[in-house]
């Protein structure tokens, strides 16, 4: 009598105990943390010369508050697809759904809400093409979740295919075409800290057998192939950024655009301080990386402001423009 009337109170009790979430754990399954990504958006109306036009500017932050929507429902539906591997993880176990604060029917429902929410944000505030952009956004997201991320490199470059799509979307949210260099720096660069990634992942793990149960592909990605993927990845990257910087036909920016060039050592600084960290396994991922090491963080606010001084530097110093202070020739 005792067995037959243990599982019936045990599944009482687990009844009982069904999570509830509650406005934390939601916000926490957001990740809102992860929107600092959804700032590639502001790139192509910044070279344009458009980020302070207040049409421009209203576009613009449509567009990034739309892909802040949408990426938190992928982040939610990923969540709920992966809340077992997650809880096998020594930082991801902490996501709500893996540690059982939020129901994966929750999760589910929430990321249908925020990809309407968004969806309808984009339509209403920015443009169709935008919208259109962001939809794939959302259906190639949705696809890495359900397959494209247990296929080794694919996922990565799918993942690198999401942050082109934001760049694009940015431009097109100011009535701007994006030039193929900058779509392939873009792309270049975020291969080179998707390999990163995954590095952060083996060396936190630290094992080929819980690294495997947490993420597939990693049972494939041997530290070795990763330090020669994230070795080649970095070269294309650097060697992308130069010939984005010398590129003067096609789409012709309202600035000096060569002038980049001068910020070479702040990028290969920052690229090789990205790669020394993804061996560290300190951090989780890039956003870690940039958010939480200190010298990281300085690399890409400094680099940002050397690009939007030379950017604007005709609007600051007039005709002459830096060439006026410094004599650029």
């Amino acid at each position: 009598m005792q067995g037959s009337g243990t599982p019936s109170t045990s599944s009482a009790g687990q009844a009982l105990a069904a999570p509830t979430a509650g406005v934390r754990d939601l916000f926490e399954l957001v990740r809102p943390a992860q929107w600092i990504k959804n700032v590639v958006i502001f790139a192509g109306p910044a070279a344009a010369l458009e980020l302070f036009s207040w049409s421009a500017a209203v576009q613009t932050l449509g567009a990034f508050a739309a892909f802040c929507l949408v990426a938190s429902a992928g982040y939610a539906l990923n969540d709920a697809l992966d809340h077992k591997a997650d809880a096998l993880h020594p930082t991801k176990c902490e996501r709500p759904v893996a540690r059982g604060t939020v129901t994966v029917a929750t999760a589910y429902c929430l990321a249908l809400v925020l990809f309407v929410l968004g969806t309808l944000l984009s339509a209403l505030l920015v443009n169709a093409r935008v919208t259109t952009v962001l939809v794939v956004y959302s259906a190639l997201t949705a696809v890495y979740s359900l397959t494209l991320k247990k296929r080794v490199i694919v996922d990565v470059m799918v993942v690198a295919l999401g942050f082109v799509l934001r760049a694009w979307a940015g431009a097109l949210a100011v009535g701007i075409e994006a030039s193929l260099w900058f779509i392939a720096c873009v792309f270049t660069l975020c291969l080179f800290m998707g390999f990163g990634k995954r590095r952060c992942e083996i060396a936190m793990i630290g094992n080929a057998v819980d690294a495997g149960q947490h993420r597939r592909t990693l049972l494939r990605y041997t530290p070795e192939l990763l330090n020669h993927l994230i070795t080649v990845s970095a070269g294309i990257a650097v060697i992308t950024f130069l010939l984005y910087t010398m590129d003067t036909g096609g789409h012709p920016t309202p600035f000096p655009k060569n002038h980049l060039f001068f910020t070479l050592p702040v990028v290969i600084y920052g690229v090789f301080r990205f790669a020394m960290l993804t061996e560290l396994g300190m951090y989780a991922g890039p956003t870690e990386i940039v958010l939480k090491d200190r010298p990281m963080l300085w690399t890409f606010l400094l680099w940002t402001a050397l690009a939007m001084l030379i950017a604007y530097q005709f609007k600051l110093f007039g005709a002459g423009g830096l060439a006026g202070l410094i004599e650029i020739k």
